[in-house]
């Protein structure tokens, strides 16, 4: 594994310079020119710890909610007073945790402090629990401003909710509820590779969530992160590649669209997707921001993170400047997970022609079966997304995992140095 993602790195960036983040950052971050700009907020308090759950979260408490979401105002403005006064446009707004709907009254309030200097131009989704979808916390959550919300069903399937520990919930009472309060998108999360999941399993919850009020849904593989605690056998990767391919074909024969790697739209209008930005800002625990050039992580630690805020400083946990190619590789990395990477797009970016610097790997790709091409964008097929997963999963556990690891332990680490 390690000398797998060793050699993508080094191929990729043309360089054997690692990814070193330190604890050094910039006091400013300038993002007004930043193109596709989108903003993400993270709320880390959820009723129950989720073992297979690899997220930054700890169990809600009513005080650490309360001093937490003032730091996170105070957070929005520091960063927001960073612009020249003209409000910027971002392309979107997601809240994530945890469990957001559990301060859910004062979501309105995070979202009213978010427009003093942003517009939002592409709608604002929330992650849900299942035990979130009341009629109460929808209709609240909707007055504050949410057009899209997804909820994190896994499955509907008992055996499987208990394989994830997951408390039982009344998906017939969900539905009820969810059906009164209409949203642009509801989305709902579902995990595949499953021990013992079938095809027909997994149609069974497909169809189930797109004939009670969802129009878009996204179906991810289990990924084993060295710190959660799994307590069932995992499914081989050749059962994994086919269950994927019998997946993607039942989701075309339907006319399901496939909008990114791992989710579908009933309609081809809907989506939800907090990750596919080209840039973006980070609020909150554990929270990212992605810039041109620039890489941020705030602390994993709840308390850490309001003193810092209290102390009105950044409460960036590490950092990393990237070189072009580095930066390069990010880029495409993600907008591979839409399933197309546009020549047009790279180069509004980067300025530099896509295949100028990655000619001979697109060609590769093509032969291979992974890619098509299409007037100015590269598609990707069935057979490419596969292979998109095997490197996610390798770059997950040699980069996501040691970094939220490393952040899990320390609220402010040193460095680290990913070779």
């Amino acid at each position: 594994m390690g000398l797998l993602t060793n050699f993508a790195r080094i191929w990729l960036t043309r360089s054997f310079k690692p990814f070193r983040f330190t604890n050094k950052h910039n006091s400013v971050l300038t993002y007004e020119n930043a193109k596709n700009l989108g903003l993400y907020v993270h709320i880390p308090f959820c009723a129950s710890i989720c073992a297979f759950c690899p997220y930054c979260k700890t169990v809600f408490d009513g005080e650490l909610a309360k001093r937490y979401t003032n730091a996170l105002l105070r957070e929005i403005d520091m960063i927001g007073s960073m612009s020249s006064g003209t409000k910027t446009e971002v392309t979107s707004l997601y809240f994530g945790g945890g469990s957001p709907a559990l301060i859910a009254y004062d979501i309105g309030r995070i979202i009213a402090e978010i427009k003093k200097y942003f517009i939002i131009n592409d709608g604002i989704g929330i992650e849900l629990h299942p035990q979130d979808v009341t009629e109460q916390t929808l209709s609240v959550l909707k007055q504050a401003g949410i057009t899209k919300i997804s909820i994190g069903i896994q499955s509907f399937q008992s055996e499987y909710l208990e394989i994830l520990e997951r408390q039982h919930t009344d998906f017939e009472k969900m539905f009820a509820e969810l059906s009164k309060v209409p949203f642009e998108t509801v989305s709902m999360d579902f995990i595949f590779a499953l021990p013992g999941q079938t095809i027909e399993l997994l149609k069974k919850d497909i169809e189930y969530a797109f004939s009670h009020g969802a129009n878009h849904i996204a179906v991810y593989p289990f990924i084993d992160f060295t710190f959660t605690n799994r307590r069932f056998p995992k499914m081989s990767e050749t059962e994994k590649k086919n269950l994927l391919y019998e997946l993607v074909g039942y989701c075309e024969e339907k006319g399901y669209k496939r909008d990114s790697i791992w989710t579908f739209s009933k309609d081809g209008k809907s989506k939800y997707s907090s990750m596919t930005r080209e840039n973006f800002l980070g609020f909150g625990c554990s929270a990212t921001t992605l810039l041109k050039y620039q890489f941020c992580i705030n602390t994993f630690n709840a308390e850490k993170y309001i003193e810092r805020i209290e102390k009105q400083q950044l409460p960036t946990a590490l950092s990393l400047h990237f070189t072009l190619r580095q930066r390069m590789v990010y880029y495409l990395f993600w907008a591979a997970y839409t399933m197309r990477v546009s020549r047009n797009g790279f180069r509004d970016f980067f300025e530099l022609p896509l295949e100028g610097y990655y000619g001979t790997e697109l060609w590769i790709a093509r032969k291979l079966g992974w890619i098509r091409k299409e007037e100015n964008d590269y598609i990707m097929t069935t057979k490419g997304s596969y292979y998109y997963h095997y490197f996610e999963y390798f770059y997950t556990l040699s980069y996501i995992d040691r970094m939220w690891n490393l952040m899990r332990e320390a609220a402010f680490p040193e460095e680290l140095i990913i070779r």
